[in-house]
């Protein structure tokens, strides 16, 4: 997120990084070589206890499932969620980008295209026209998603997957990678290979 963050800034964005906070074990050393510092866990940046009031966030997890417990805490508590963009992505007419997004460089969005709130858009992933993305969507890199195709809340598609023309998968549903699926996929169901085939609910 701070690559996409240093990105945007140096193409004449403002945007300030106050820090990361992460309630598991996080390291120091390496935020400290990038500029960054340590805030604490979720619950200091809930209670405003060591941010302005104002400042945003953006959810650098991969796990939809994950984004949609922090998001209802932090909402709630009164945050605002950001959208980032890298200037190396692309983004056509005519589309929705929910509040939230990540767009990484190298992800394409065509046109017409819905991305609901907290979807990420990994590196050189692909989104093809007329596609709705519901929330907490994961695309990883070097996805495809081709046209007319529906992602269901929490889905998440695989590094390298390929989602072929006018599909519906379900909510929760797990693609993995390299697969190339072909037909529809039912909720909370993973798929897996060429063409891709249900290996676990």
């Amino acid at each position: 997120m701070l690559d996409v963050v240093e990105a945007m800034n140096a193409a004449g964005a403002h945007i300030d990084v106050t820090g990361y906070v992460d309630d598991a074990d996080t390291s120091v050393p390496l935020l400290e070589r990038r500029g960054a510092r340590y805030l604490g866990a979720v619950e200091q940046l809930a209670d405003g206890s060591t941010l302005d009031p104002g400042a945003g966030f953006v959810i650098g997890i991969g796990a939809g499932h994950v984004r949609r417990r922090l998001d209802g805490i932090l909402t709630e508590a009164g945050r605002r969620p950001l959208v980032l963009i890298h200037p190396m992505a692309t983004v056509g007419g005519d589309c929705r980008i929910g509040e939230g997004c990540i767009l990484t460089a190298g992800a394409r969005v065509t046109t017409n295209i819905t991305l609901g709130r907290h979807t990420q858009l990994h590196v050189n992933s692909a989104i093809g026209h007329d596609s709705v993305l519901d929330d907490f969507v994961s695309v990883y890199p070097g996805a495809t998603v081709s046209g007319n195709v529906h992602l269901g809340e929490g889905v998440t598609i695989g590094t390298g997957a390929n989602v072929l023309p006018g599909l519906t998968i379900g909510s929760g549903a797990f693609v993995g990678a390299g697969a190339v699926v072909t037909s529809d996929v039912e909720p909370g169901v993973t798929v897996a290979g060429v063409p891709a085939r249900p290996i676990t609910r």
